[in-house]
């Protein structure tokens, strides 16, 4: 049986919200305290008051806001040879990569992941030419709104665009995958490590590791002493060992442990692939 009661309220408030969508909203602060209403009414459950309030904000914001910048992109050179391409694909993790010329702001088109990993399955590492594969690139403005780019995204069935400032040069990228987190929330990926588990077993002797993270913490979780006399944190000690701010895909040896760059920009170490000289198994939480 209906309630009554509650269905009035809930006919109404859906009332005042298509009124809402239908127009341009003359007080969005008013619109969506109305809706964290409907949400203490009951007649929104927390999680979609959550993804309505990220439609609202996606509809405000531009490409500028959320993109990732050009330093932080991971491209690959259309001169490269396959046998270079190949860890850069492997290690990133990504699924899309900017084909860049003579630099960054030359990006001449997209590779797919799959495309390069298909030559190689067929061709048994046969030589490879990007630019037999290589998909056309989509240039936005840095003030495309977000709303009106996932709507081209859907429409065309692009994954990713190059963000380009008022002079033409590029300024960044942004992704289908950034705008649809703008409403649901973070998508975590096989790269992600939580905050409070800053270093991850992925395989035998393999490990991923927050830059971040303490040396102290590195040492208890290894049983090793390396030294934290002048550097507080394990990226720290790995730039150091650089002697630069290094890039991904950059490794370096210290003591036994073989560090490998995951993620970087030009100022610091934000991920590391580490090897262990033997495997170490990760504290039991659950109990």
């Amino acid at each position: 049986m209906a309630d009554n009661g509650r269905d009035p309220l809930r006919r109404g408030w859906l009332q005042r919200l298509l009124q809402q969508l239908s127009g341009e909203p003359q007080d969005r602060d008013a619109f969506v305290e109305d809706m964290r209403d409907a949400g203490e009414r009951g007649l929104v459950d927390e999680d979609s008051l959550e993804m309505l309030e990220g439609v609202i904000a996606v509809g405000e914001m531009q490409a500028r806001d959320i993109m990732v910048p050009r330093s932080q992109m991971t491209v690959v050179d259309r001169d490269d040879p396959s046998e270079k391409l190949l860890p850069v694909v492997i290690e990133s993790g990504h699924s899309r990569f900017p084909v860049i010329g003579e630099d960054r702001d030359q990006v001449v088109g997209i590779l797919l992941a799959k495309d390069l990993l298909r030559h190689y399955a067929e061709n048994q590492g046969g030589e490879f030419d990007i630019r037999e594969v290589v998909r056309p690139a989509v240039f936005v403005p840095e003030s495309k709104r977000l709303n009106v780019l996932l709507k081209e995204f859907r429409k065309n069935r692009h994954h990713m665009a190059i963000v380009v400032d008022e002079y033409g040069g590029v300024a960044g990228l942004v992704t289908i995958e950034d705008v649809i987190e703008q409403i649901v929330g973070d998508i975590a990926d096989e790269y992600d490590v939580e905050e409070d588990q800053p270093i991850r077993r992925d395989g035998e002797r393999q490990y991923t590791v927050r830059a971040l993270t303490r040396i102290t913490e590195f040492n208890e979780f290894f049983a090793v002493e390396l030294s934290d006399a002048e550097f507080d944190t394990i990226g720290g000690l790995v730039a150091h060992a650089f002697g630069r701010v290094p890039r991904r895909g950059d490794s370096v040896r210290i003591g036994e442990f073989e560090f490998r760059v995951l993620r970087a920009d030009r100022r610091r170490i934000d991920l590391l692939r580490v090897v262990a000289p033997r495997d170490v198994m990760p504290p039991d939480t659950s109990g």
